[in-house]
């Protein structure tokens, strides 16, 4: 890139639509600079200081400055060659204005298509907003009886031999016609609730309304067919069997190939105003088009393109989704989890009666089809078959002497013990032929079709686990060092006293998977409100990345100092040091301690109250010791008790319960009880009067004697050849950083904006050591004390509360709640 085309870093950014913080403008400065200099930023801003907003009007700033640099360069390109020429001044001024006015029709074609597309939805809102659109009625619901059995027969390389030509001809409809591609912003967080909240802060912004967005995301939460997902069959095979153009069979809410306008008209819908998933459904069903080829359909022409981690994350689901990473900005927000979520959907587990039924299905597979398919399908599908046999006698082998046990492998020792039976057996082979004839596929809807009725003629559910032994199988065949093999055996509450036995492939480095997404991308923003310790993203996810391409910006909390009041309890009223570790837990005078420390919070800490405990039988223990004790019922007779369930559905009504408990009047607030990493640790926005304390008692370190911990311990060991951190063990650093990570996401529940305010109390004396207060959110690290006492603790705290007894300042808009 030449100087005169580089974009220089703006002073101020006109689209973010309030006076910005000083943060904020820091932040969308450094996120421009890294976009241009094709870095790899890491930033963290704490929930409240508008990190979403700041992210968006930083990367269209730059989106916008390209489209322009890109322009110019087409000119200064034609310019250039025109003059080498030996063309008159007046041919070359003319040539270039012609060249300049080609693009601007290209942009204003685009707009006026889009203009008309925003006019047909504001007629059609107008029109129908007191009138509910009703369920357009297939044509013709299929007799699944009749249909041809040719469809079950595994495939050949063709990618088009599972469609007949009409249905070819469409998908190449819906894909194969791609649009001019524009540079885009690929938008990845977490869950579609969080990537909705994007849309709420585009339309914060000047023209906001007016940007291309389009929301990405898998069947099961695209679909509009009814009739489909009422059936009981697996959404992604009921959906890929009706793309078949046959009379009847074909989705409705396909465009026939008559009809392909439909398809390009609802694409111009999608880009014509920003659109989060719930949108896309009720687009997809007022104008009776599928939302999710609609959205793959827009990609090309989006300048935000929103999609949840797994469609990024998985090379697999980034190539059947069509996305194309190269030359764009990709900006994973929520990444605080990213390693882990790296990991885990690299990861496959198969149990032994997934395995079984597998195993049943392709037996009663291949005798129905062995006289009907070729010798190459049979030779691959009975080596399948003795392959899982032989799969299928290791973890029979595991469970049998009744013993819970945990054993560690390589993939070749799996291989090894295989036995004679799948000797031969070339995995690699096993994996390629199962993508190519989409075997899994084949099996499941054969299975689906040959499974009994219940009695209302409706067919039983068959689950396809042949998906998840080929899941493995994947695994396996791309297997390298970097994966373990983990067999394990328990009890289970089967009645016949089987074992329970699963087999797990654990991916150990989540680098190499990541490095694609990094390649690929002009440049990736890594992005969380709690992000600390970030030396674990560069020790376990960035090794290969050179120093100079990666750019760390952490920024402050947009609150006062004197809404803060952050403080470590060392000591408990009794005198007794604070350490609760795995041993602690039955010393009854530190539980007495514990016990009077939370009800002395309950007396000072106005409204609601939240304490977190490193684990769900740390609070158990806890529970029982202060009800031994009658703690239990002092502490609820000054705040209501309320404690995070095991089972997560029952999570929202003891939100509501505990939120109801605080807003009734009474004056006393309520007291939560919580576990770090569990369902309300992480994503829920506990904001003014829902905390106005959060407590972090102990400290949550990982079961150290898990052998999947272990063999990641020692994974990270060897991959840091030399100690790091001044010779610190790598593996101990990585163990105290996945602890620490959980701590600030849990401290992170409370002050959500401005205005808001609370108290922090770590309640272990390990929070005084330097190796946990460095790792804390500088925010709250640079402010956090360590009273001599007690006495001393509970006077700074009782000051705080008495300092915020005063009606609470009008809360400015530039917030996120």
């Amino acid at each position: 890139m030449t100087d005169s085309l580089a974009l220089p870093t703006p002073e101020t950014f006109p689209s973010f639509p309030y006076p910005p913080y000083n943060i904020q403008s820091d932040l969308m400065r450094h996120l421009y600079t890294a976009i241009e200099a094709s870095k790899l930023a890491i930033i963290e801003s704490p929930t409240g200081t508008g990190k979403t907003l700041s992210l968006v009007c930083s990367a269209l700033q730059w989106l916008e400055d390209d489209r322009e640099r890109a322009k110019r360069g087409q000119l200064d390109a034609l310019k250039s060659s025109v003059q080498d020429d030996n063309e008159p001044a007046w041919v070359i001024e003319q040539t270039v204005e012609r060249m300049r006015r080609e693009l601007e029709v290209q942009e204003q074609e685009l707009e006026e298509r889009l203009e008309k597309a925003r006019q047909k939805e504001l007629a059609k809102r107008a029109m129908e907003r007191a009138r509910v659109t009703k369920r357009r009625k297939l044509d013709h619901k299929p007799d699944e009886d009749d249909e041809d059995e040719d469809q079950f027969l595994p495939e050949d390389d063709s990618p088009d031999a599972s469609l007949n030509p009409r249905a070819a001809w469409q998908m190449r409809v819906v894909e194969d016609e791609p649009d001019p591609v524009c540079t885009k912003i690929y938008f990845a967080s977490r869950t579609h609730t969080q990537l909705s909240q994007l849309r709420v802060e585009l339309l914060k912004t000047p023209k906001g309304n007016l940007k291309r967005v389009v929301p990405l995301a898998s069947r099961k939460n695209l679909c509009i067919n009814d009739d489909l997902k009422r059936s009981g069959v697996d959404i992604d095979e009921g959906c890929r069997a009706m793309l078949t153009g046959d009379k009847g069979k074909r989705c409705s809410y396909l465009p026939p190939p008559d009809e392909a306008s439909r398809m390009l008209d609802f694409r111009d819908h999608i880009l014509a105003s920003p659109k989060d998933i719930e949108d896309l459904v009720a687009l997809g069903q007022e104008m009776k088009t599928c939302p999710y080829f609609g959205s793959r359909r827009a990609v090309a022409q989006a300048e935000i393109v929103t999609l949840p981690y797994n469609l990024l994350l998985q090379k697999g689901a980034r190539e059947a989704t069509g996305i194309d990473l190269k030359g764009h900005v990709v900006i994973i927000d929520e990444a605080h989890n990213l390693i882990d979520t790296l990991l885990s959907i690299h990861s496959v587990s198969l149990s032994l009666h997934t395995l079984r039924e597998s195993l049943a299905q392709l037996k009663v597979y291949h005798d129905r089809f062995k006289n009907r398919i070729t010798g190459r399908h049979l030779l691959h599908l009975r080596r399948l078959i003795n392959f899982l046999t032989a799969l299928e006698k290791v973890l029979d082998d595991a469970g049998k002497d009744k013993k819970s046990k945990e054993t560690l492998m390589t993939v070749q020792e799996l291989e090894g013990s295989l036995g004679r039976k799948a000797e031969g057996v070339n995995l690699l082979e096993i994996h390629t032929y199962l993508r190519t004839s989409k075997l899994a596929r084949k099996v499941s809807g054969y299975s689906d079709k040959a499974a009994q009725k219940d009695a209302n003629g409706k067919r039983i559910l068959v689950t396809p686990p042949l998906h998840a032994v080929e899941g493995l199988i994947t695994a396996l065949s791309n297997a390298s060092a970097d994966g373990r093999i983990f067999l394990v055996a328990a009890p289970s509450s089967n009645p016949s006293g089987e074992m329970s036995v699963q087999l797990k492939y654990q991916l150990l480095n989540p680098a190499p998977n990541f490095k694609e997404i990094v390649d690929e991308a002009r440049c990736v923003v890594l992005a969380g409100g709690t992000m600390s310790p970030m030396s674990v993203f560069e020790q376990q996810l960035l090794p290969f990345l050179p120093t100079p391409q990666l750019a760390t910006f952490s920024c402050g909390h947009v609150i006062p100092k004197e809404n803060l009041c952050a403080l470590v309890l060392s000591k408990g009223p009794q005198g007794s040091a604070l350490k609760f570790n795995y041993d602690q837990r039955s010393n009854n005078a530190i539980m007495a301690d514990l016990g009077m420390v939370l009800l002395n919070l309950a007396n000072v800490v106005p409204d609601g109250m939240v304490v977190f405990f490193p684990s769900y039988s740390f609070l158990a223990a806890v529970q029982s010791s202060l009800k031994a004790s009658g703690m239990w019922e002092k502490i609820g007779l000054k705040k209501p008790l309320f404690m995070e369930p095991n089972d997560g559905s029952s999570v929202e009504q003891v939100l509501r319960e505990y939120g109801g408990a605080i807003s009734n009047g009474s004056g006393k607030g309520a007291l939560l009880l919580a576990v770090v990493g569990a369902k309300l640790s992480e994503g829920l926005n506990f904001s003014d009067g829902l905390a106005r304390a959060v407590v972090l008692v102990g400290l949550p370190y990982a079961n150290m004697k898990s052998a999947e911990l272990q063999e990641r311990m020692r994974f990270v060991r060897e991959a840091a050849g030399t100690q790091p951190q001044g010779g610190r063990d790598a593996g101990m650093e990585m163990y105290e950083n996945m602890c620490m990570r959980a701590v600030n996401q849990s401290v992170g529940r409370a002050i959500r904006h401005k205005g808001d305010w609370a108290a922090l109390i770590f309640v272990d004396t390990r929070f005084t050591t330097a190796k946990v207060r460095t790792k804390l959110p500088g925010w709250i690290s640079a402010d956090l004390t360590t009273p001599e006492t007690y006495g001393k603790a509970a006077a700074q705290l009782a000051k705080f509360y008495r300092s915020k007894k005063m009606p609470e300042a009008v809360h400015p808009s530039n917030t996120i709640q």
